[in-house]
């Protein structure tokens, strides 16, 4: 006979399952048991404390009680999508005899689309560093990297020196799933790059007694590996000083890189290759942006649009 946990527990199994049967990240295990943890603060409320108690209305009551937190459409699925998984794993262990989550629907989520830089707010942010300081040089063949490979901000930490083929303009990226792509690296990206490795990135090292951070592309001023948090400050800093008014985030950057790849006349196939995305149907978003740009362009500069 199955022994059923209690619901604690039973999150705890789940969160292991998951994170062992699909890889999840740390942070994604967390966002899992937050959401899971709101559903039983919940079930704490309305005296339900085992797993054979919850029940169809049960949950209604509780995708009402989230509806009416105000939260956004987005994060009303999420939370459902994570308690969804629970119950489906808890019906495959035994752990209740029903899943009380079918035949319950979830708020349908628009696309969001992606956010880009004009070409010319691109420039403004890559001059924006300097080259005439090592962490500006350093900044700088960063951002035409990022610009120039379309990579993810992870993609360009986790970039070692081996996987960097300057003479031949070539760089391997590590994605998602440890799936591996190699992507040309422009000219300009090949030359900030070849002035960062070849001036600066040794003094940087020298900083440092831990040898196997000399793997790695980019260094921080201690000589130490690139944190996501201190690319993202540096990189608020520099859209600030070139005057970009609005939020600007490493996925920015690919998507500024995604949507003037098709505006210059790339096949979605190319960029789907290049951006490393499993699904066309991520990239196609893309193919959104480009039209409603050239849509504004037309209304904005025919002289017979209006």
């Amino acid at each position: 006979m199955v022994r059923i946990p209690e619901i604690d527990e039973a999150i705890d199994l789940y969160l292991q399952h998951v994170g062992v049967e699909r890889g999840l990240s740390k942070n994604t295990l967390e966002a899992y048991g937050a959401d899971l943890r709101g559903l039983t603060g919940y079930l704490g409320t309305i005296g339900v404390g085992e797993l054979r108690h919850v029940d169809r209305s049960v949950l209604l009551g509780y995708l009402e009680k989230v509806a009416r937190s105000g939260v956004c459409a987005r994060t009303q699925a999420r939370r459902w999508s994570a308690v969804r998984g629970f119950f489906r794993f808890s019906r495959r262990e035994a752990f209740v005899t029903v899943d009380p989550t079918q035949g319950i629907g979830v708020p349908k989520i628009g696309r969001k689309l992606p956010e880009f830089l004009s070409r010319a707010e691109v420039e403004a942010l890559i001059a924006a560093p300097g080259t005439d300081t090592p962490l500006g040089a350093r900044d700088t063949a960063i951002l035409e990297f990022m610009y120039g490979t379309g990579c993810r901000v992870s993609e360009m930490l986790d970039v070692t020196l081996d996987r960097v083929q300057l003479d031949r303009g070539l760089v391997q990226l590590k994605g998602k799933g440890n799936k591996e792509r190699i992507v040309p690296l422009g000219a300009c990206a090949q030359l900030r790059v070849a002035q960062w490795l070849g001036l600066h990135r040794a003094a940087f090292a020298a900083r440092t007694q831990k040898s196997p951070v000399l793997r790695w592309l980019f260094l921080n001023h201690r000589g130490g590996r690139l944190s996501r948090q201190g690319w993202f400050q540096k990189l608020r800093a520099h859209a600030a000083l070139a005057q970009i008014g609005r939020n600007v985030s490493p996925h920015v950057l690919r998507h500024s890189f995604a949507t003037h790849m098709l505006e210059g006349g790339a096949d979605l196939r190319s960029v789907q290759m290049l951006l490393g995305h499993a699904d066309i149907t991520t990239t196609e978003l893309y193919t959104h942006v480009t039209q409603d740009h050239l849509r504004a362009a037309y209304f904005r500069h025919h002289p017979r649009a209006g």
